[in-house]
């Protein structure tokens, strides 16, 4: 399975933006999926996760309220519906697969490459 995240860009503060991530062969439903950031001198963080066979969520602190993760798995893929954006947000947003219901980016064995969002001030 490859996992390749799309639609980041550039975006005023206070705008909204949708990224996905496709998925190529089989996401198992015992799967959870996960968003990950990682922003200039910064470490990469959590963002968001879901279970693939149900609608179980967990947002970090700084995104809860203003992003929302869901998956099409009909279509593979996984979204982050990020509204209220601040340029803090800016960061290279990537997805990955694990078989946890963890925030640990140890947890995860499957990434896909990132998409960068900008937000400008």
């Amino acid at each position: 399975v490859q996992l390749q995240a799309s639609g980041g860009g550039l975006v005023q503060a206070g705008g909204s933006l949708r990224i996905s991530c496709a998925a190529s062969g089989r996401i198992y439903s015992s799967y959870v999926m996960g968003w990950f950031r990682l922003a200039p001198g910064k470490e990469r963080e959590f963002v968001a996760l879901i279970r693939w066979n149900r609608e179980s969520t967990v947002y970090a602190v700084s995104v809860k309220g203003r992003f929302t993760i869901s998956r099409d798995k009909s279509k593979n893929t996984l979204y982050l519906q990020m509204n209220s954006l601040k340029p803090e947000d800016t960061a290279v947003y990537c997805c990955a697969a694990g078989s946890q219901y963890s925030t640990q980016q140890s947890d995860y064995f499957l990434w896909g490459q990132g998409t960068l969002v900008t937000v400008s001030s």
